[in-house]
């Protein structure tokens, strides 16, 4: 979704990466538990995850997260509309959009192939043997 179609996006909710990031504490700022959370999720994934629930965003590179500044990007997804009623329904709040988007970005269509490829190139046989530890002299 394009953002020129609505014109006051500073009043969209944001979401950071770092708040769904099952890697980051509390303390470094996700806002979800780690269960729910998923691992390392990118401003790209989090976009797909809102247009796959049919929720106008943007996407902004250029910006970093306050508390880490090497963290860059973020999105800013629209919940309500002018007239209060809500884009999606299922989502009436900033906490069920996080834990929505947490829960479908480890099926993201990227992530997925990823995965696939690692696996395949991980699977090669080893010559090691099954015994390891300190050799005696």
């Amino acid at each position: 979704m394009d953002a020129t179609e609505f014109p006051n996006i500073k009043k969209w909710v944001v979401i950071y990466p770092v708040y769904i990031n099952s890697k980051k504490t509390m303390a470094e700022g996700r806002r979800i538990g780690v269960a729910k959370a998923c691992e390392n999720p990118t401003c790209a994934e989090i976009g797909d995850c809102c247009s796959y629930l049919k929720l106008p965003f943007a996407i902004e590179i250029d910006k970093a997260y306050p508390r880490d500044f090497m963290q860059r990007g973020r999105v800013r997804v629209l919940l309500k509309k002018e007239d209060e009623t809500l884009c999606n329904p299922s989502i009436s709040s900033r906490k069920q959009l996080m834990l929505r988007v947490a829960e479908m970005v480890p099926r993201h269509h990227g992530r997925t192939k990823k995965q696939e490829t690692a696996s395949t190139s991980t699977t090669a046989p080893s010559n090691k043997s099954g015994k390891g530890g300190k050799k005696r002299r």
